[in-house]
């Protein structure tokens, strides 16, 4: 199975804003759609709860916290990353996809890497996404993009483990 990360970052690894996205691209959200549609997608509680409408449709949804009566509809649970990532075994893939905390503890044993660079700053940020050593990786970036609602540049980078 691979192990992958999904997240979109800014400038200086900004992912979170007062307990939502710190940017929000329309292509973005598409591209996650895309490659996690299908797959277990591994959050934390706090992630999950941000999802304005609940468990992501289409995808087998596991949410790892520590509160063990925590339930929500169309969702499993694990107690920790490395349960989470036994229940997804079988699976071809799973995507992980947030936040801070999951990703600190995903960032060693993963894979593949999916991240939306968004070349902004969000002042507010209060959330974060661990800094990447580039050597350990190696890079397929596309070229720079606009999203036409914000002007905000922007670009997909896919990194495999060396």
């Amino acid at each position: 199975m691979t192990t992958s990360i999904i997240v979109a970052t800014g400038r200086n690894n900004a992912i979170g804003a007062g307990g939502d996205l710190a940017f929000h691209i329309s292509a973005d959200l598409r591209n996650f759609k895309t490659l996690t549609m299908g797959k277990p997608v591994i959050m934390g509680r706090k992630t999950f709860d941000s999802l304005p409408n609940g468990a992501l449709p289409g995808r087998r949804n596991i949410v790892i916290t520590r509160n063990p009566s925590f339930c929500a509809p169309s969702v499993e649970t694990a107690s920790s990353l490395n349960q989470a990532l036994e229940m997804t075994v079988d699976a071809a893939e799973a995507m992980i996809i947030g936040g801070a905390q999951i990703y600190e503890q995903a960032l060693p044993i993963a894979d593949k890497l999916y991240i939306t660079e968004i070349d902004a700053d969000r002042p507010d940020a209060d959330t974060f996404f661990p800094t990447i050593d580039p050597d350990g990786w190696n890079c397929e970036a596309q070229q720079w993009l606009t999203d036409e609602k914000s002007g905000i540049r922007y670009r997909f980078v896919c990194l495999s483990r060396k």
